[in-house]
C-alpha cells in the first residue's frame, strides 16, 4: 500500500511524498490480514473558503429551519453516488481542513476523480474545543483492523485547521453539519457510518437530517455521550463547557507559557485533565516557541456550544427514517447528565423505529467519563466493531 501525507505549501502548491509497502494485492481476507499492520495511508488537506460550486444538483430537504441553510444547487454525496467534480482536490473550493486515513486495502488518490464513492467510507467528528487530532489514533487503529475503510477526520468550523477559513452564516449545529456534507460531496465520497462525540454527536445527526431522502444507502450514525436535545451539564465538582469557554475568553490571546494555563484552570475550578486537553490548541507563534496563541475562534466556539444547547433533534430521533440506524452510546461517568426521561425516549424510539424500517439502539462504555476515545479506547473499540464488519 502507499502512506501518503500532503502538505500546505503557500497555497498554491503542495509537497507529496509516498512509500510503497508491498506489491498490490487483492483484498481476499487471507490478505487482508496480512496487510492490516501496515500503517494506514493519510491525506491530509486545509480548506480555506465557503464556496461549492456544483450548480446541476440538489439538495432536498423537508424541514424548514434547516432549508434556510441549504444553496439550492447543492447535491451531497451523502445521498447519491454520482460524480459530482473531477481534478485535483488542490483546486477545488476550499471549504474544511481535513485528514484521511485509509486502510491498507483502499487504493488511495489525491486526486478527486480517481476517488471510488463505493469505499466504504466513516466519518469521525469532534466536540466543542477539539480537533481532528483527537480522532487520530482510533482512527488509525480502525483502518488496521478494517482496511478496506477510509475515514475522514475533518476540523469543524472556528476549531483546529478550519479556523482560518471564512464561513458565512451563524455558527450553528446546523451550519457545522452542511459544512461536512459539502466536504463530502467535494470529495465525492458516500458515508456509511457518521461518528460524532459530544457536539459532534449533534452534528452528526442534523447531516441526516438535512440530507435528501431516502439515502442512497444504508447509514449508521454513532452519538457518543450526547442527548438529541437539552444540554444537561455535570453536578458541582465537574467541568462545564460554557463555564470553560467563559474563562478561556479572559485569558489573553498569546501566553508565555502552556503551563501557567494549565495552572490557571485549575485553579479556576476545572480539572487537570480538561486543562491539559484545552491546552492542546496552543501553538507556538515563532520557532523559538517563546509564546503560544489559540488556534481556534473562541467567539465562533461561543456561539456553537450555545447552538449546541438550544438544538432539539427529538422529532428526527422519534421518526427515523428508513435506512438510519441512530446509535446512542452513554459514558458510565459522564460529565453530561443523562435525565431518566431521556433514557425512556431513547428506548421508546427504538421500538417505533424497528416497527418502522429504521433504527435506534443505546449503548452504555463502562468505565469511560465523557472522553470515551481517550478514556476506554478499548471498549469503545468493541461497541464501535460491529458497524464496520
Amino acid at each position: 500500500m502507499a502512506g501518503v501525507s500532503t502538505f500546505p505549501g503557500c497555497g498554491c502548491c503542495y509537497r507529496t511524498s509516498f512509500t510503497i509497502r508491498g506489491r498490490e494485492m487483492r483484498p481476499s481476507s487471507v490478505q487482508a490480514t496480512n496487510l492490516r499492520m501496515s500503517a494506514a495511508a493519510r491525506v491530509s488537506r486545509p480548506f480555506e473558503e465557503d464556496m461549492f460550486p456544483f450548480s446541476r444538483f440538489s439538495l432536498s430537504n423537508s424541514r424548514k429551519a434547516s432549508h434556510k441553510l441549504v444553496h439550492s444547487g447543492i447535491h451531497m454525496a451523502l445521498v447519491d453516488e454520482r460524480p459530482v467534480c473531477s481534478g485535483d482536490v488542490s483546486n477545488l473550493p476550499q471549504i474544511l481542513a481535513y485528514e484521511l486515513v485509509q486502510g491498507a486495502l483502499v487504493k488511495w488518490s489525491s486526486n478527486v476523480e480517481n476517488l471510488k464513492p463505493d469505499i466504504p467510507t466513516a466519518v469521525l467528528l469532534h466536540g466543542i474545543l477539539g480537533g481532528r487530532k483527537n480522532w487520530g489514533s482510533f482512527a488509525r487503529r480502525l483502518a488496521q483492523e478494517f482496511p478496506m475503510w477510509q475515514f475522514l477526520l475533518v476540523d469543524l468550523r472556528c476549531h483546529g485547521d478550519s479556523t482560518s477559513i471564512k464561513k458565512r452564516g451563524p455558527n450553528t449545529v446546523a451550519s457545522a453539519a452542511l459544512d461536512v456534507l459539502k466536504l463530502v460531496g467535494q470529495l465525492r465520497v458516500t458515508p456509511r457510518i457518521l461518528v460524532g462525540h459530544s457536539f459532534g454527536g449533534k452534528v452528526s445527526l442534523s447531516m441526516v437530517e438535512q440530507a435528501a431522502k431516502p439515502l442512497a444507502r444504508p447509514v449508521k450514525v454513532w452519538v457518543l455521550d450526547a442527548t438529541p436535545g437539552k444540554v444537561r451539564p455535570g453536578g458541582d465538582g465537574e467541568d462545564h463547557p460554557g463555564e470553560l469557554i467563559s474563562f478561556l475568553s479572559t485569558l489573553p490571546k498569546q501566553v508565555a507559557s502552556k503551563r501557567d494555563v494549565v495552572s490557571a484552570l485549575v485553579k479556576e475550578g476545572f480539572s487537570k485533565d480538561v486543562a491539559q486537553w484545552v491546552v492542546t490548541n496552543l501553538r507556538p507563534t515563532d520557532s523559538s516557541s517563546s509564546s503560544f496563541s489559540w488556534v481556534f475562534d473562541l467567539k465562533g466556539i461561543a456561539e456553537m456550544y450555545k447552538s449546541y444547547e438550544e438544538t432539539n433533534l427529538w422529532k428526527f430521533v422519534e421518526d427515523v427514517p428508513r435506512g438510519v440506524h441512530i446509535n446512542f452510546l452513554k459514558a458510565e461517568r459522564s460529565l453530561h447528565r443523562w435525565a431518566l426521561g431521556d433514557l425512556q425516549r431513547i428506548h421508546a424510539a427504538e421500538e417505533q423505529a424497528a416497527d418502522e424500517g429504521g433504527g435506534v439502539q443505546m449503548h452504555v462504555l463502562e468505565d469511560a467519563g465523557h472522553w470515551v476515545h481517550a478514556d476506554n479506547p478499548d471498549g469503545l473499540f468493541r461497541i464501535l466493531s460491529p458497524s464496520f464488519q
